[in-house]
């Protein structure tokens, strides 16, 4: 089992945190697995990164793993939420 740290756009990261996202499409540059953790970390490129700290993240779980009709090297991760870290509303505009 490996940790994965993941950045994942606002509208996106809503949606996962609420349950109505349950999956992931992503690269597999990282040699994802099923049983895997994933650091999901909620990142706004209008307000970028090293204002990471004030956004929320969720750790996530790989429960299933598919590259069925996926571009070559990308892979769709069946997701379910273990813990949210940080849960935070504050946002701050550079």
């Amino acid at each position: 089992m490996k940790e994965h740290e993941l950045k994942c756009h606002p509208e996106y990261f809503s949606r996962v945190a609420s349950g109505q996202k349950t999956f992931e499409i992503r690269k597999n540059d990282r040699d994802f697995q099923v049983g895997d953790i994933i650091i999901l970390k909620e990142y706004d490129p209008d307000i970028g990164w090293p204002d990471h700290a004030a956004y929320a993240v969720l750790d996530i779980k790989i429960t299933y793993m598919t590259t069925f009709a996926q571009k070559d090297g990308w892979c769709v991760l069946g997701i379910e939420i273990n813990k949210r870290c940080r849960d935070t509303n504050v946002r701050t505009k550079k």
